[in-house]
């Protein structure tokens, strides 16, 4: 998975589909995950959501393409699994490509504003949205 430093500035992309269909980071490090552990199970609690959650966004990646990201199995005797498929190892590479040539097209803007930040005040989030 792509780590970036936490110190430094960093564009964050998504892709919005048209319908409301999304994609960004949280579905490519899903990928990622599931690529690792070989389960959407275990990808789910590596990043700390539940099975339904990361379920559910494995099936909206498969029905946002032509071809599916995923292939799973269901459980049995061998317990069930998941694997990426071709097009899943590519939609990675191709998302991580995108992120990289936005950091690289953005960098001496990102550079500007890394230099214009106040390091000494101290952190005030956005005030949580009224009801």
């Amino acid at each position: 998975m792509t780590q970036t430093d936490p110190s430094s500035l960093h564009p964050v992309l998504r892709v919005d589909f048209p319908h409301s269909e999304r994609l960004g980071r949280g579905k490519i490090e899903l990928l990622e995950h599931i690529r690792e552990t070989g389960s959407i199970s275990a990808a789910g609690r590596a990043m700390d959501m539940s099975y339904r959650r990361a379920w559910l966004l494995v099936s909206a990646l498969n029905s946002m393409f032509k071809e599916e990201a995923v292939e799973s199995q269901r459980g049995g005797k061998q317990g069930g699994g998941a694997v990426l498929t071709p097009f899943g190892e590519a939609l990675i590479r191709q998302f991580r490509a995108m992120e990289e040539k936005a950091q690289v097209a953005l960098a001496s803007e990102l550079a500007w504003l890394q230099d214009n930040l106040n390091s000494g005040a101290a952190v005030i989030r956005d005030p949580e949205p009224r009801s």
